[in-house]
């Protein structure tokens, strides 16, 4: 199910905070006709900036996402002196559904062309104690999953028009079942199943995802990249890194890349892999997409067009 873009822009506008306080962000490269333009969430540091380096070595125009202006202006700033592609920055909070549209809403009004989006933004285990998003979610379910639930089926209608795309929604190998009666954690937290319930919530969004954009020219993917890279989200959680972002951004980009790959696949690494048991429950993934449509407010927008 997807949205008409032109409903999307009216409704995200409405909802959108306030485009001043943000204008700095907003400036951006034109992207010269035929590039390819592919939006990388989380890519001012770690795994996604290193992601950003890579795709637009391919010339691509690469939208740079994150909360830092400073980082984010390094990384564009060596896009730019590279001279094969292009970047622009974009400013959001995934904390904050409102931010989320809001971020959605600028490239539905700026981009008629979106190639490809890489779900990578996320949290781990800092901080170690339950906290709440802007919206009063349990954080690393708001963060890592229910951001990007929002953000895919938003741009849905660009990465339609813009065939063949594709969705990379970047996970994790820790996964941990959800519990539907208890999803925000609020009896007996803890920071790792927490953590594990929102990645395993990514898996099951690509699996529902993939069979419904079947036939579309829109593929879907979901990935453990590498275990405990050599991160600062890695290292701020007092783990000793196991693995290279450079390890990490190969599986990456043979998602990217590759052919003949199928859709609703979970990897790990390079290789096809085995999500938890959860994954493959139709009832489960229903549920959850019926829970993710009514917090994100999608239920409502959709219930309105008809």
């Amino acid at each position: 199910m997807s949205i008409p873009t032109a409903t999307i822009v009216c409704l995200l506008v409405r909802s959108a905070v306030p485009a001043v306080a943000l204008a700095q962000d907003m400036k951006r490269a034109e992207r010269q006709e035929g590039q390819k333009v592919v939006l990388i969430t989380g890519s001012t540091s770690g795994l996604g900036r290193e992601l950003a380096y890579r795709i637009a070595e391919t010339g691509a125009h690469v939208i740079v996402h994150g909360r830092d202006s400073a980082r984010a202006r390094e990384v564009v700033d060596r896009i730019t002196e590279r001279g094969k592609g292009s970047a622009r920055f974009i400013r959001a909070d995934l904390a904050s559904l409102d931010e989320v549209r809001r971020l959605a809403a600028t490239i539905l009004e700026d981009y008629d062309h979106l190639d490809l989006l890489i779900n990578n933004a996320g949290i781990a285990y800092v901080p170690a104690d339950r906290a709440l998003s802007e919206d009063g979610h349990e954080l690393r379910f708001a963060i890592n999953y229910l951001s990007h639930f929002l953000l895919t089926r938003l741009l849905l209608p660009r990465l339609k028009q813009s065939a063949p795309a594709r969705i990379i929604n970047v996970a994790s190998i820790g996964q941990a079942p959800i519990d539907f009666d208890d999803v925000m954690l609020e009896h007996g937290f803890d920071v790792r199943r927490a953590y594990g319930q929102s990645k395993l919530a990514q898996i099951m969004f690509t699996i529902d995802l993939a069979r419904e954009l079947d036939g579309t020219g829109v593929s879907v993917f979901a990935l453990h990249p590498a275990t405990f890279m050599d991160t600062n989200m890695v290292r701020s959680g007092g783990i000793t890194p196991r693995s290279t972002v450079d390890e990490g951004a190969d599986a990456v980009m043979q998602l990217v890349t590759g052919e003949d790959l199928e859709g609703g696949a979970f990897f790990n690494g390079l290789r096809p892999g085995r999500a938890n048991a959860q994954a493959y429950d139709v009832d489960a993934r229903a549920r959850l997409r019926d829970l993710s449509m009514r917090l994100t407010g999608l239920d409502r927008q959709t219930s309105r067009m008809h």
